[in-house]
């Protein structure tokens, strides 16, 4: 129940990929869905005292830490799996591992930035910027990690 949000997010990240532009590139998309998600105030990128005392919690709980990290290895193969079905590729794709690994990291980095900026500033606004900037930096590696493949890049009109 602490985590009650997590299908949300598992089916959001599905669904932007299978609705996807195909002139737009799978990681792309999905840099385009973080900054939806902030500007429409999706309450999965919620910055505030209240998201913050969630955070604290579940930082403060081992059983809560290990479900976090169990919900991560989930989402990888769920982000796995997506991303190469919207690309035409097998589920096994090792491109797709090393996309949904490094995308993953780069949500869970913009995640603890962000909390610890709203830690700091109190600001929702300084929170958000934080957490996009780090979603636009990540996205920039995955794409010259990804350099080559579908996932960076759009298909052809």
């Amino acid at each position: 129940m602490f985590y009650d949000r997590d299908e949300e997010g598992r089916a959001l990240l599905r669904e932007t990929l299978r609705q996807r532009d195909p002139r737009v590139a799978p990681v792309e998309t999905l840099r385009q869905l973080a900054h939806r998600l902030v500007t429409g105030r999706n309450p999965v990128v919620e910055f505030s005292a209240r998201s913050g005392a969630f955070v604290a919690t579940a930082a403060g709980s081992e059983t809560l830490k290990a479900r976090a990290r169990a919900i991560r290895d989930e989402l990888a193969g769920v982000v796995r799996v997506a991303l190469a079905e919207s690309v035409g590729r097998g589920p096994e794709d090792p491109d797709a591992d090393l996309a949904a690994g490094l995308l993953l990291a780069t949500w869970s980095v913009a995640f603890l930035r962000a909390h610890r900026t709203f830690r700091a500033t109190r600001r929702t606004e300084a929170a958000n910027a934080a957490f996009l900037a780090v979603i636009d930096r990540g996205t920039a590696g995955l794409a010259a990690a990804l350099a080559g493949t579908p996932y960076a890049e759009a298909a052809a009109p």
